[in-house]
């Protein structure tokens, strides 16, 4: 199942999908994921990851958050989608500044699913009037 059909199924798109603000929705979904699975490989790794840990587990959150309210299409709330996407964008540079100084797999993976979801958000707030 795509997001992308989920959301343009609804009553209210009518057809008219916002294919940026979409392709952020799936990229923080994925991110909130590979987020939460980056600070978990963390605990298991044999040097103090505790500020990776927090900075993912935050990351996970902002990107979670950033996926359901930009998901709801009742109605509408655009300031409220605009700084989430905002937050969402700054968070993911943070977790993906943090990642990149560590030399792990995990850590890599993360940071450029980090970078990926902030470039998609920063589309879709470029649509958001």
């Amino acid at each position: 199942m795509s997001i992308h059909k989920m959301i343009a199924a609804h009553p209210d798109v009518a057809g008219n999908l916002n294919e940026d603000l979409a392709t952020a929705v799936r990229h923080a979904m994925f991110c909130s994921v590979i987020c939460t699975s980056c600070a978990d490989a963390c605990s298991g790794e044999e040097m103090d990851m505790r500020q990776c840990i927090r900075t993912c587990m935050d990351c996970a959150d902002v990107c979670e958050a950033t996926m359901k309210v930009a998901t709801r299409r009742t109605g509408s709330n655009e300031a409220v989608l605009r700084a989430m996407l905002e937050t969402c964008i700054r968070t993911c540079e943070i977790c993906a500044e943090e990642c990149a100084k560590h030399d792990h797999d995990h850590c890599r993976l993360c940071a450029d699913m980090c970078r990926e979801c902030a470039e998609d958000c920063r589309k879709a707030l470029q649509t958001i009037s």
